[in-house]
């Protein structure tokens, strides 16, 4: 893999797209303390409540606001500077302490019957600009600017990006004997009922790791588009302040949890429309029946690609979507999410920008299809809601392959990464 710098020529020799890093960490007997949900899942009051009586929570660090006043902007300066008095105190007291030297890391979560191994280490900026580092989802600026700040305010990133890859046989044997024959260094399950397990990987094993990894062609981003942009994006500040600049500074590296593809499991992310476009719900299910073959008594998951599930007047209806949709080329297209959006939600709804209409909300499949139905009744049943099929990580790396984006809110993935339990300083 040849990846070029930001002057655009290359570089002489393959770059490594996994590398060791020596990691702040929690002590092994506060690890489940410290150890905190990521800080895109939870709002204010909610991270407040999951803190409140633990001083060692890494939500005082990526959640700071909730050591300041209620009503605290999220974006005003004193956030940030609590963020950096939260890290520097978890420091101080002993609550984390730092490796001496580099290492990998292997994190296993277990949701249930559902198990998946991924492997911590630091991944080059260099490679995500040149899209080696491959991407499915636009950004927001206010987002990007939010973590660019937090990332430059502690000169560390607090959370792993969620990276995933087409599975290799040779790293998935380094990687179970290295769970063989290691003892972790953290073992326990959180409050949600994840467990979450860690083993530290250095000296040959690491090295035989990084070696596998420089063959891999194309690293994809799961989950944490805004973390890995902003690391691009604090990359280039900390360049800018250093007239010594020549490459191998740590911040041109960003932490990163790389999982097969394999071994993943996405959820659906459903939608609920608040209100049915000033159609009556005969008017609407005529409309739809010019696209969706429609069969009443249906299941709340639909069973297939190509399938919906929508609740309608406190009934259940599957939709059934023509096969030529979802046997067009273009990998957006054919997407359940798409389908959906370009021949029902925009045209019948009238939801042209899913991303700024206030007229739709979508739900994470981990909420389950109750809450869609919640949902729809609170407004005394006006709405309507639709359950997806979950989609394939393949389709995902397809899009991103393509050069091309997701619909919005097309991925729910579990289990969610715990923040605090490996940090990357630079």
């Amino acid at each position: 893999m040849r990846c070029p710098w930001p002057g655009g020529s290359f570089l002489d020799e393959m770059m490594a797209v996994l590398q060791s890093f020596a990691a702040l960490r929690p002590q092994p007997e506060l690890a489940e303390r410290v150890a905190s949900v990521p800080y895109d899942v939870v709002n204010s009051a909610e991270a407040r409540a999951l803190a409140a009586g633990n001083e060692f929570s890494f939500l005082h660090v990526v959640r700071p606001e909730i050591d300041l006043p209620e009503g605290t902007d999220p974006h005003a300066d004193e956030v940030y500077a609590q963020a950096k008095r939260g890290l520097d105190r978890l420091v101080a007291t002993g609550a984390l302490l730092r490796d001496e030297e580099p290492a990998l890391y292997l994190y296993r979560q277990v949701m249930g019957e559902h198990a998946q191994v991924g492997i911590v280490g630091v991944c080059s900026v260099d490679e995500y600009d040149a899209d080696v580092i491959k991407k499915h989802e636009k950004t927001r600026k206010d987002k990007e600017d939010d973590r660019t700040r937090h990332v430059m305010t502690l000169r560390a990133h607090a959370g792993p990006v969620f990276l995933t890859y087409r599975g290799e046989q040779a790293i998935n044997q380094l990687v179970a004997a290295a769970m063989r024959d290691l003892k972790p260094l953290y073992d326990f399950v959180a409050p949600d009922g994840v467990g979450h397990t860690v083993w530290r990987v250095s000296g040959a094993p690491a090295e035989e790791l990084e070696r596998a990894f420089a063959a891999v062609p194309a690293l994809y981003v799961a989950d944490g588009h805004h973390r890995s942009a902003s690391a691009s994006r604090a990359r280039a500040a900390a360049r800018a302040e250093n007239p010594r600049h020549d490459g191998t500074e740590e911040y041109n590296r960003f932490l990163a949890v790389l999982f097969p593809a394999e071994e993943l499991r996405i959820m659906a992310y459903n939608r609920v429309v608040h209100d049915l476009n000033g159609l009556s719900p005969e008017q609407f299910m005529a409309r739809v029946k010019e696209n969706f073959e429609v069969v009443p008594g249906a299941q709340p998951e639909p069973g297939k690609r190509g399938r919906f599930s929508m609740y309608l007047g406190g009934e259940w209806f599957e939709l059934r979507a023509p096969s030529e949709l979802l046997e067009v080329e273009d990998p957006v297209a054919s997407l359940d999410a798409a389908i959906l959006q370009s021949h029902l939600l925009g045209p019948v709804l009238g939801i042209d920008d899913p991303r700024t209409s206030e007229r739709i909300d979508f739900v994470g499949g981990i909420r389950g299809t109750g809450e869609l139905v919640k949902r729809v009744e609170a407004r005394g049943g006006a709405g309507v809601a639709f359950s997806l099929y979950p989609l394939g990580v393949e389709q995902l790396m397809a899009v991103a392959d393509a050069g091309r984006v997701l619909p919005p809110k097309s991925t729910w993935f579990e289990p969610k990464l715990r923040s605090g339990l490996l940090i990357h300083e630079f």
